[in-house]
């Protein structure tokens, strides 16, 4: 044969491959079959479909979630919207809590609704009866996050879950918070539970992914045609590293729960601050629930400071030295913003009294960042004046 020829078939994969403790990258969008009649039978006829790394990847994410079926997306609010278009019709409705991730809000009110989906909001204060009590006759979804997004209300997910099913409705969960490693949703009776991989399964601020996993073979069906038809993939080394970030997941986020609550105690107590959001603290307004249903929490949680001008939100920002000021967290690094300009939209969002701040509890040394904190407050407090 000719040496272009033989260039080409030359280096095919080997029939064999060495075992690692990680699986192997492949890099492939052809699959090569076996023979002609497994062209139409194999299931796995195309490389978007996902190959060695995707297939572990979605085996330890089914064994964290205890599911069924595990589908991957290449961002969480992916995973959010791909789950949602694979189990909602036109003429359906969706209830939704103000207080979930905003764009999931928003892609309920500017997509699903133009294509026939009525979306509801409420209150994320309601009770579970008071959530039940909104569901109609084309409810077909209620879309959960607890603790909600910035103002962390804790919702009764069991109580919820369990009345929804016997009405018929399904239950999607945005479960990052807790990672999948401190709430178990499918063992609460979620039908779907959803989690960007992005923050604390990946743990280093640089891979996007999600998943939704359900434990019902029909629902598994869904998302697996729904992750098809919208052409949703995630590549192998995308894949890799995130495998690699589950293994060393209960270890890290052990470390942010420990460090995020012994902080979280001490700024309750500090005199610029009127009150710390965090549900793991005994005067939480949802810590019973979360005390009940948790094993553990995550270093996210609000602080609500005195009420002081603006400059003196950006002058608390500003000082911190360790704490980097950017949006998405579950990475190493501790993280801060203000959220008053998200609170604006909401309707229903309670009178917080004073500015709120978001912090992102990381890996540092604790009483490194205690002191990093410290001096924001007093930089909060000399700017009040």
């Amino acid at each position: 044969m000719h040496e272009k020829t033989r260039l080409i078939h030359a280096g095919r994969t080997p029939e064999t491959l060495a075992r690692t403790v990680g699986p192997p990258i492949q890099r492939g969008s052809t699959v090569l079959l076996p023979n002609s009649q497994a062209l139409y039978e194999d299931d796995l006829g195309y490389g978007r479909s996902g190959l060695a790394a995707q297939a572990a990847l979605i085996e330890a994410l089914a064994e964290l979630e205890g599911a069924a079926a595990v589908q991957l997306y290449p961002s969480g609010l992916a995973a959010l919207t791909g789950a949602l278009l694979a189990v909602l019709k036109a003429g359906d409705s969706v209830l939704l809590s103000e207080g979930a991730y905003k764009p999931t809000r928003q892609f309920c009110q500017n997509v699903l609704q133009r294509f026939g989906v009525r979306v509801q909001l409420h209150d994320a204060r309601l009770s579970a009866q008071e959530v039940l009590a909104l569901i109609a006759d084309d409810t077909r979804l209620i879309l959960l996050e607890s603790p909600s997004s910035l103002t962390f209300e804790m919702q009764d997910v069991p109580a919820i879950a369990a009345g929804a099913r016997a009405r018929g409705v399904l239950t999607l969960i945005d479960n990052t918070w807790a990672a999948g490693l401190y709430f178990k949703p499918l063992a609460h009776g979620v039908d779907i539970s959803v989690q960007a991989l992005t923050k604390y399964v990946c743990g280093h601020s640089d891979i996007f992914m999600g998943s939704a996993a359900t434990g019902d073979a029909a629902l598994g069906a869904l998302l697996e045609a729904g992750v098809h038809d919208l052409g949703w993939a995630v590549t192998g080394e995308a894949a890799y590293d995130m495998l690699r970030g589950l293994r060393t997941l209960p270890t890290r986020l052990a470390r942010h729960d420990q460090s995020a609550r012994a902080i979280a105690g001490w700024l309750a107590d500090q005199p610029q601050v009127l009150k710390v959001l965090h549900p793991a603290l005994p005067d939480d307004p949802g810590h019973a629930i979360w005390r009940r249903d948790y094993s553990g929490a995550s270093g996210l949680f609000g602080v609500v400071m005195k009420p002081g001008p603006l400059k003196a939100q950006h002058a608390f920002l500003d000082a911190l030295k360790l704490f980097g000021l950017g949006f998405s967290w579950g990475g190493f690094e501790s993280l801060a913003i203000r959220c008053d300009p998200q609170l604006a939209s909401r309707r229903f969002v309670k009178a917080l009294e004073g500015p709120l701040m978001r912090l992102h509890i990381g890996l540092e040394d604790e009483a490194d960042l205690i002191a990093d904190l410290a001096g924001a407050l007093a930089a909060y407090e000399a700017a009040s004046d």
